[in-house]
């Protein structure tokens, strides 16, 4: 890469302009010869600004495949020319990757926020579920206190171990008629019991 007198970059002996003109064209030669010419420039840009070596090289590509892209909109001549036309170039990316990056990590933190929350809320919730087995398990302990044995035996077998009838009636070694009986009047008494708890 040389620097004529008044100048403008020559890539290979070629002025700028022309390389231009030849890579709006579509001579990628002509392309890579303006990359070769300053690259390095955006380079330094980009790397000032990041501090990241694997960035800045990556938004430099960034910057040229944007330029290329683009290349039809560039109008010569610019007080500050093809490079001043890459360093906003390289500014916009660097801007766009500033506001991508903190869009990511706003995400980022409410998606943590969002977690903690679920969780607490799910913590939370369990821990409602088990103080609520609790009290119903503590007030259907107090409302059986007052049963008898048969009848107690006759509910912890229907309910807790969800036996039928017929099941209920073999291991209390009762008939079917006598365990219905059984289990009428305890849940009565009990019945009697919670609305007194509750009055």
């Amino acid at each position: 890469m040389s620097t004529q007198a008044n100048g403008k970059v020559k890539a290979g002996g070629t002025p700028e302009p022309e390389l231009i003109a030849r890579a709006r064209a579509g001579d990628h030669t002509a392309f890579a010869a303006l990359y070769t010419a300053h690259s390095d420039t955006v380079y330094r840009y980009l790397y000032n600004r990041t501090r990241d070596r694997n960035l800045a090289e990556d938004l430099t590509q960034d910057v040229f495949v944007r330029a290329l892209s683009r290349l039809e909109t560039f109008s010569a001549p610019r007080s500050s020319g093809f490079a001043g036309w890459l360093s906003t170039i390289a500014r916009n990316i660097h801007l766009d990757y500033v506001k991508s990056a903190r869009v990511r990590l706003e995400s980022l933190v409410d998606d943590v926020e969002e977690a903690t929350y679920n969780h607490d809320r799910s913590a939370e919730m369990s821990a409602m579920r088990e103080l609520d087995i609790a009290e119903a398990t503590h007030t259907i302990a107090a409302a059986m206190r007052d049963l008898t044995p048969y009848q107690r035996q006759c509910v912890e077998l229907r309910f807790f171990e969800e036996l039928t009838v017929p099941e209920t009636a073999a291991r209390l070694g009762k008939g079917i008629g006598a365990v219905k009986t059984l289990q009428f009047r305890a849940m009565g008494i009990m019945r009697q019991t919670l609305k007194g708890a509750a009055a």
